[in-house]
């Protein structure tokens, strides 16, 4: 495995809901603030333009009372086949941080989605690592929110 590889997450799960579906709770801001980030975190703020050069940024409020930003930038949208963005947490400072960039690819499985998310490239794999475990639980949250809609 080269450094490249150690430096990327690679996350997939069938998701029990058409991709037109699923597609739709991506990309509609007043959908994605009702499950996006980890099982326990809120979104008191977010913002979404899902266009190429489109800005986006979600405030998420975890148990603890603190408040983390994260924001990117759109780089490609193809309707219920592929969404690229960037992704840089908020520094203490107000500058974002390192930048990576999430792809998230919608497959049709039957009646499913096969959704797979690759993020690359983290600075260090602890990094690669904690945002796996974010993800994982997000997908989750995705899934309650589609079973429940």
């Amino acid at each position: 495995m080269n450094a490249n590889e150690n430096r990327t997450l690679r996350l997939q799960r069938v998701i029990r809901a058409p991709v037109e579906r699923v597609f739709e709770a991506w990309t509609v801001p007043e959908q994605v603030a009702q499950w996006w980030g980890p099982e326990y975190a809120e979104i008191p703020e977010y913002s979404l333009d899902v266009r190429p050069g489109g800005k986006w940024y979600t405030v998420m409020k975890l148990p603890d009372g603190s408040l983390p930003r994260v924001s990117g930038e759109f780089r490609a949208v193809e309707k219920n086949k592929r969404l690229v963005f960037t992704w840089a947490w908020q520094q203490d400072d107000g500058s974002r941080g390192h930048e990576t960039e999430v792809t998230v690819t919608f497959e049709p499985v039957g009646k499913h989605t096969r959704l797979t998310l690759v993020q690359a490239l983290f600075v260090e794999t602890v990094h690669r690592d904690r945002h796996g475990e974010g993800w994982t639980s997000t997908f989750k949250s995705l899934e309650q929110y589609l079973a429940a809609a």
